[in-house]
């Protein structure tokens, strides 16, 4: 790899006067001899090495991104779009993958922290946060995203996942169904918590009862006539399984609230096999408005989470802090909008697919 020093001599000056063109400066060059450096440059195929400028200036220009799994698309369009703001701000972004695990979260959040990451956004596994103190004491500038950490000192940016989900068992409701159950997520994280309580609200508005379920058991056993409850995890296979378990032992259900598109993929094929059609005999809303929702028989109902402007506001955020560390922590709340398709009983958009993504 080509060197400053072979730059400086192909292009018969010194060391620092390359230096000075490459950087703007802090010293003026002459335009002949800033064209010369250039032309060096550019045959030489240079690259500033950047891990030494980084100690340099004290950054470098990267973040961190730690996920919960990478493979759930509605976390991917989120690091989608956190990739795309940080780029725009000239930062690359590093991500971490925990598999839903505290350990391996732990350690890639260490891991950030000693490649010197100029910030972290962070969507935190389930259990405990062992890394807290340990952040805390490095002073990286960190953020949370997606799944609320309750008592914590630190910046957080969420959608309204309490009214979303309302929104959701109301518009059910509107279609005139009266057995709405809940396929939530896993039991302790917010969101999961915040949609089941929207859901429980909604339906107790309208004089209906909402089962208590917890794990594997639904409510139904102390109270048959509450609309069941059942907690599983945020993927599509644990969809199709509690989907199968709940309307094959619940045939009053008429409609489903689904914490997750993901979710309420396998919920659709749970319903298919077992003869009930969507939304003739199963009304459905989900939540996230992944694109792929758009491409399910009929199209998901979703209540969408405005990813793109998660992402700037995230992003927006945690640059704020890099620049101030002493900023108090602030807390985004932004709202979902509520996307009609076929799966609740709206007419599926005209001219598919297409019609569907927007």
């Amino acid at each position: 790899m080509a060197t400053r020093q072979d730059v400086a001599r192909l292009a018969g000056t010194s060391p620092s006067v390359v230096s000075y063109v490459l950087n703007n400066g802090p010293r003026t060059v002459a335009p002949a001899t800033r064209e010369r450096v250039l032309a060096a440059v550019k045959e030489l195929d240079y690259r500033p090495n950047a891990v030494a400028r980084s100690l340099r200036l004290s950054h470098t220009m990267t973040l961190g991104l730690v996920v919960p799994d990478a493979a759930n698309p509605f976390f991917a369009e989120l690091a989608r779009a956190l990739e795309d703001h940080a780029w725009a701000a000239g930062y690359t972004l590093l991500v971490g993958n925990t598999v839903d695990d505290p350990g391996r979260e732990a350690g890639y959040i260490r891991t950030f922290i000693d490649r010197q990451v100029d910030g972290l956004v962070l969507i935190p596994a389930q259990g405990d946060q062992p890394w807290r103190a340990e952040l805390a004491r490095s002073g990286v500038p960190a953020l949370v995203f997606d799944r609320e950490l309750t008592g914590a000192p630190i910046s957080q940016v969420l959608v309204d996942n309490t009214q979303g989900a309302r929104e959701a068992t109301e518009h059910l409701l509107a279609h005139g169904r009266r057995r709405v159950g809940c396929i939530a997520g896993p039991l302790g994280i917010h969101p999961t918590v915040d949609r089941v309580v929207g859901w429980r609200r909604a339906l107790e508005a309208a004089g209906l009862k909402a089962g208590t379920g917890s794990g594997g058991r639904t409510g139904w056993e102390s109270c048959p006539e509450a609309a069941p409850l059942l907690h599983g995890s945020f993927g599509r296979l644990d969809g199709y399984r509690s989907g199968r378990a709940l309307l094959a032992r619940d045939r009053a259900v008429d409609a489903l609230f689904v914490t997750s598109d993901e979710q309420a993929a396998g919920v659709l094929r749970a319903a298919t096999e077992l003869g009930l059609r969507v939304p003739e005999d199963l009304a459905l809303v989900s939540f996230d408005g992944i694109a792929g929702g758009a491409y399910t028989t009929p199209a998901l109902s979703t209540m969408r989470q405005p990813v793109d402007e998660l992402g700037r506001t995230a992003i927006a955020r945690l640059l704020d802090r890099m620049k101030d560390p002493d900023l108090p922590p602030t807390r985004d709340v932004l709202p979902v909008a509520l996307l009609t398709r076929g799966s609740c009983g709206c007419p599926d958009p005209a001219g598919g697919v297409a019609a569907a993504l927007q």
